[in-house]
């Protein structure tokens, strides 16, 4: 377990591999009718490769703005973002698609759009592939997420939950992405159907080496996935490490995060399930 003090550079040695995630020093400022609001102050998180990171804080603490920044969407006012070696406005600027998968909370899919040319969007926009092997593409990863490909031409309105999900996190993967970004990805989802997409993650994780991070407020879903949790409260990273160790940190958001009432039901998943986290 880390906490904010004890991060260090990370070291790319040849028995220690660069991160696939580095973010040094970051500040992430807003600017409001005429006043800066901090958002993160010297935050520090090293992601390294292979692992399911989650990203756990109150609100308005900056979860989904870190993801931002690794996507290259959104620049820090201080510090350094490194994404797969590059800075990650760099990797913005190139078209993140081709590196970084983004999986968004209520999946937003082009509405206009089937589920196949959802799923092909990114490849279509290359403007250099063959339309049969971008639709061979596009095929393999409806049904690498558990859909039948009589699901390809539905339109999205015509999709349930679970599917959305589905057909988004397809979208996510169609350009082989070493690394995942989640934004709540079983937010909305009835329990049965957040187990399934949970077990269809855990699966893709192991099968495609994927790194991934992660933001939820869910419980079950954070025991279910995590190899690591990076906690954001005080305008940082507080601490990260094993969920059984970050559980174990003193802190008051921690404490009523994963100890009351809500943690104590998701904390039998590690009694029943340990090999989980």
């Amino acid at each position: 377990m880390q906490t904010s003090a004890a991060i260090l550079p990370a070291e790319c040695t040849p028995d220690v591999p660069a991160p696939v995630v580095d973010i040094r020093g970051l500040w992430s400022v807003f600017h409001t009718a005429g006043v800066d609001v901090v958002i993160h102050k010297d935050l520090d998180l090293v992601v390294p490769r292979g692992e399911v990171v989650s990203l756990v804080g109150g609100s308005g603490t900056g979860k989904t703005v870190l993801l931002r920044q690794i996507l290259g969407l959104q620049s820090p006012a201080r510090g350094t973002v490194t994404v797969l070696g590059k800075p990650a406005a760099v990797l913005g600027a190139q078209g993140a698609a081709s590196r970084v998968g983004m999986l968004f909370q209520h999946g937003a899919l082009y509405s206009a759009f089937t589920v196949l040319e959802n799923i092909a969007f990114a490849l279509r926009e290359l403007n250099s592939l063959p339309d049969a092997l971008i639709r061979d593409a596009a095929l393999l990863k409806l049904q690498m997420v558990g859909l039948d490909v009589k699901h390809a031409h539905k339109m999205p309105a015509e999709l349930s939950g679970g599917m959305i999900k589905r057909v988004a996190l397809a979208r996510a993967l169609i350009m082989d992405p070493p690394l995942l970004l989640l934004d709540e990805p079983t937010a909305g989802l009835d329990p049965d159907g957040a187990d399934a997409f949970c077990n269809l993650l855990r699966s893709l994780h192991h099968e495609l080496g994927l790194t991934v991070v992660m933001v939820t407020h869910d419980l079950d879903t954070l025991f279910e996935l995590s190899t690591r949790v990076a906690v954001v409260a005080d305008q940082k990273i507080i601490v990260e490490g094993p969920p059984r160790e970050v559980i174990a940190f003193p802190h008051p958001f921690i404490h009523d995060f994963f100890l009351g009432e809500r943690g104590q039901r998701a904390m039998e998943l590690l009694r029943e399930y340990p090999f989980t986290v």
